[in-house]
């Protein structure tokens, strides 16, 4: 008896960055209580810096390599930074008021790790692939600095999106990354992960 012939999957960069998007802005929208847009358009980079005014970035590494910086204005630092403190029931008093403090990075930070660990969750899930990472590194950026950030990948694809809040406050993700191509060899399954959003809304009590 002849075996049914399997579908093949094809998983290619623009995919993978298209998931690592939709994982951002879920776990901020979430974590904030408010919209956050995804611009259509992806810009084409020449190289991956981080830039003014919070710039923060992580490394990972598993079934392919690559490289995520976030970069914030301070205007979208400190918009996100209050809604989410506000949202986990912070008095607006004992919140800073500058986004050179610790309290901003280390804030930005966590939502950084969040948004990394959903995009592995939604990636490994809706794909099969499966990436780990390592902490992210916060850092308050000059105006006059821009900090350069080589992975060493060959033929690396270098990609940026800008992403606005409610208040039209920008930040912008950039993504260095092989030129990926998986494809399926047998049956893809999804694998049973825990639902982030719902994670996310039990911890908010």
């Amino acid at each position: 008896m002849e075996e049914p012939q399997v579908e093949r999957k094809i998983v290619v960069t623009d995919d993978v960055i298209r998931i690592l998007c939709s994982s951002v802005e879920s776990v901020l929208s979430n974590t904030i209580r408010s919209d956050i847009f995804i611009s259509p358009m992806v810009k084409e980079l020449e190289s991956t810096c981080l830039k003014p005014d919070i710039g923060c970035f992580v490394l990972f590494q598993g079934d392919f390599s690559g490289l995520i910086i976030i970069n914030f204005t301070k205007d979208a630092a400190m918009e996100i930074y209050r809604n989410y403190l506000i949202g986990m029931g912070m008095p607006e008093d004992d919140l800073a008021q500058n986004h050179t403090t610790d309290e901003v990075a280390s804030s930005l930070g966590e939502l950084l790790n969040q948004c990394v660990g959903k995009f592995r969750f939604d990636l490994e899930n809706k794909t099969g692939i499966f990436v780990n990472q390592n902490q992210p590194k916060m850092l308050v950026v000059n105006e006059s600095v821009q900090i350069a950030i080589e992975m060493g990948i060959e033929r690396q694809q270098l990609r940026q999106i800008s992403f606005k809040t409610v208040n039209g406050n920008r930040f912008y993700l950039e993504v260095a990354l092989p030129d990926i191509k998986f494809y399926s060899l047998f049956d893809f399954h999804k694998v049973e992960l825990p639902d982030i959003e719902d994670m996310l809304a039990q911890g908010k009590g």
